[in-house]
């Protein structure tokens, strides 16, 4: 099975106060960042911006794809990022832009356990983390029908396809403070992630 990546960095960031794709973090800056850590695991890797939006320089064989609208939330993003991918992967694993710390050994190990499913989604702190997950490319048009219904919600998708939810004990060996869903939305967030990675910036 071919799997690939997709990065969403299309939000507002509107409580960060800035774009987070610019930020700072260990010498790097973090767009760049968390598709270096994910190219560890999966190839190719798709970036989900949304319309205009300024982006940082990737990678080379990092491609650029937009939302068809704004505000619409991961379901958009991942449609975007599906499309994008389709005849290149099989599936890919989705995660937003803000993980500093994502874990390679954490990608593998969701896709290890897809199975014959065609999501597999971690449930950590009685939470589902759709932008931890991975979606085969099959899963598109029931994605593109929740959008077209306003139903734009992980969970509807999660309840429309075979899923399979990975349990906190199935990743703690892997990542035993589940580093990798430790995403950034404040200010606060962001200076705490730098103090516990030893950097300024």
């Amino acid at each position: 099975m071919k799997v690939g990546g997709i990065v969403l960095c299309g939000g507002q960031s509107n409580r960060m106060g800035r774009a987070k794709a610019w930020l700072p973090f260990a010498g790097e800056l973090m767009l760049p960042r968390v598709v270096r850590l994910m190219s560890e695991a999966v190839a190719p890797i798709w970036v989900v911006a949304a319309p205009e939006q300024d982006l940082p320089p990737l990678p080379a064989g990092v491609r650029v794809v937009r939302d068809e609208q704004r505000g619409r939330g991961p379901l958009q993003g991942l449609a975007a990022g599906l499309a994008a991918l389709h005849e290149q992967a099989d599936a890919a694993f989705a995660s937003s832009c803000d993980v500093p710390f994502l874990r390679p050994a954490f990608v593998n190990r969701m896709i290890d356990l897809l199975g014959y499913n065609q999501i597999c989604v971690p449930r950590v702190g009685e939470f589902h983390h759709s932008l931890a997950a991975v979606y085969r490319v099959e899963v598109l048009p029931t994605v593109r029908k929740l959008l077209n219904q306003d139903r734009l919600r992980p969970a509807f998708l999660f309840d429309a396809v075979p899923t399979r939810v990975v349990e906190a004990h199935e990743l703690s060996d892997v990542d035993p403070t589940f580093e990798t869903l430790r995403n950034l939305n404040t200010p606060e967030d962001y200076r705490q992630a730098l103090h516990d990675a030893g950097t300024g910036g």
